[in-house]
């Protein structure tokens, strides 16, 4: 049966390096995105109401995390930007980029710079968003506080050079681009909504009622839940789950979290192997973002993709299986 191991002690946190505890302690709020938050959450109530539920809201939400959420996040933001783990044609790469920008999850080079930063200094004084602490840090608060840092060139410069020189990426990330962005996609998808609602219903009533149906679910709910299930990987997949590998964190891999995410729950292999396009490392660790990506892979739009390999001193000092013991409670 594993156990989470002790990160090593740190040295007291020089306020220049130290991302996390700073943060934390000044409670400075981005308010704009705290509203916007606040604002999605609080429409998702309507879409359950007996004017807007519908059942097929839910097949809806689910191809929408696939395309946003699991496309988007997993494969864009994450595995092809952040760890470069597979290569693709340059117009699925900004496909990919863009629907990442459709989750409202901030900028492709914020994003990246985060999750690298969270690499380094995982579950240690540094990392944006352990845990370890407190869940709701790690779930997310800390995305909606400010991190002065965080905003400053010459950590991007550090964080995510090779992407700096990328145009698209840059335009996207000047002035907030990628809201409009976002706000584009928000319109289009209701549009067609609306569309759909004039074109196959006989009455405008009934029209109206599938606009604001499939825009409550197709927009609102799918928006809410891809944040959610994302940010539950930087949360409970550092709380609860099985260790696989004894790495220098607290992460676990959550078979919960693992489904809902399409493979991003088996975060522990992923501290393991960082770059491995392959989040799943046994057979039943069922990835289905790495599954696409490898058919994508049969028809040749997918190519140098990472293979699963973990250092020889995480490997050997692992176990096979066992329940991960959850990070000391804040007091």
């Amino acid at each position: 049966m594993s156990t989470v191991p002790v990160p090593a002690p740190n040295p007291t946190p020089n306020p220049e390096t130290s991302l996390a505890k700073p943060l934390a302690a000044r409670k400075r709020r981005v308010f704009w995105f705290l509203a916007a938050i606040v604002v999605v959450h609080a429409l998702v109530p309507f879409a359950f109401l007996p004017y807007t539920f519908v059942w097929w809201g839910i097949p809806v939400l689910l191809i929408g995390n696939f395309i946003f959420g699991s496309l988007g996040i997993n494969l864009g933001y994450h595995r092809m930007l952040t760890h470069s783990a597979a290569k693709f044609p340059r117009p699925l790469e900004r496909l990919w980029v863009l629907f990442g920008v459709c989750s409202l999850e901030g900028s492709p080079l914020w994003w990246v710079c985060t999750h690298r930063i969270h690499h380094q200094h995982s579950d240690e004084d540094g990392d944006p968003h352990s845990p370890k602490d407190r869940f709701y840090w790690g779930h997310m608060e800390w995305i909606y506080t400010a991190a002065e840092r965080r905003q400053k060139l010459d950590t991007y410069g550090r964080y995510v050079p090779d992407l700096m020189g990328d145009k698209f990426l840059r335009w996207l990330h000047r002035g907030e681009k990628w809201l409009f962005v976002w706000a584009a996609h928000v319109v289009l998808l209701t549009a067609v909504g609306f569309g759909a609602g004039f074109a196959f219903f006989s009455t405008t009533e009934g029209a109206v009622q599938f606009g604001v149906q499939w825009f409550l679910w197709a927009v609102i709910v799918r928006t809410v839940y891809v944040w959610h299930i994302t940010w539950l990987v930087n949360s409970a997949a550092h709380r609860w789950g099985y260790r696989s590998y004894k790495t220098n964190d607290y992460s676990t891999n959550n078979w919960v979290v693992a489904l809902l995410t399409n493979g991003e729950g088996w975060h522990n292999n992923h501290h393991a192997a960082p770059r491995a396009c392959s989040q799943g490392h046994r057979w039943w660790e069922v990835d289905l973002t790495f599954t696409f990506v490898r058919l994508l892979q049969l028809v040749g739009l997918a190519w140098d993709i990472a293979p699963v390999k973990v250092p020889k001193h995480i490997a050997e000092g692992s176990k096979e299986s066992g329940e991960a013991s959850p990070p000391p409670p804040s007091p």
